[in-house]
């Protein structure tokens, strides 16, 4: 392992009350590995407003580690998922009214899905169900305080854009339960995403056994070009 890092992810990145939203933390872990895909596992949740330690490793990884032990490991990895053609501009702007009018139980101030949330301080992946297709989507226009140095959607926001739309899709579309969490995270990105174009995010689910629950989930810009795609495993609490 190389040398550690001390990072702290800041108190309005949470997910749930306390804890890290778990895309922007794969793609802090993401952007340390020279990989086309990577694969993120979460071992434990990361604290918000605590430091912890990011260290790349020898395998071309990168790993979060915190008092308790490892916290997310991130991998090269090989993505071979095909995405659905993504719904409308005017398909997720309804899909995403409709989730707004009628949230799930157990909402929270997530960074990612959280209802109270601005184009500048979440991503609001408010995804509804698309009427005739097994599909949850939302449209959506990242704030420029998101961007980085050259107006682009950061690509750890573009990582958090991969996560919340896979635990609608198994909610709304399958059999996950409130209070599920995140065990990985594989994702490629496709091209950079401006700021300040507009976007939609679609997911459907791709298997379901017990507890684990395997989903797509893609980022594609209103005129339906890609610009990423991930497979994520969503688990329900015992």
């Amino acid at each position: 392992m190389t040398d550690i890092e001390t990072i702290t992810v800041p108190g309005h990145l949470r997910g749930y009350p306390g804890v890290a939203f778990g895309g922007y933390v794969a793609g802090v872990l993401a952007s340390r590995v020279a990989a086309k895909a990577v694969r993120v596992d979460f071992r434990r949740p990361t604290p918000v407003e605590v430091p912890v330690g990011l260290a790349e490793t020898a395998d071309g990884g990168a790993v979060l580690t915190g008092a308790d032990g490892v916290l997310a490991v991130a991998t090269p990895d090989e993505l071979d998922l095909e995405a659905p053609e993504p719904p409308s501009w005017d398909e997720a702007s309804a899909a995403a009214e409709a989730y707004r009018a009628a949230p799930p139980p157990g909402s929270v101030d997530c960074f990612g899905c959280g209802l109270d949330r601005t184009p500048d301080t979440g991503l609001r992946q408010h995804c509804g169900v698309v009427p005739g297709r097994d599909l949850v989507a939302a449209a959506w226009t990242a704030g420029p305080a998101l961007a980085d140095t050259e107006g682009m959607l950061r690509a750890e926001f573009v990582w958090g854009a991969l996560d919340c739309p896979g635990n609608a899709a198994g909610r709304l579309r399958g059999g996950l339960t409130q209070g599920a969490v995140t065990a990985s995270l594989t994702a490629r990105l496709i091209r950079p995403v401006p700021v300040s174009s507009r976007l939609v995010s679609y997911a459907w689910v791709l298997a379901e056994e017990g507890r684990k629950h395997r989903v797509g989930v893609a980022l594609a810009t209103a005129d339906g070009d890609p610009c990423a795609i991930a497979s994520a495993l969503w688990v329900d609490l015992r």
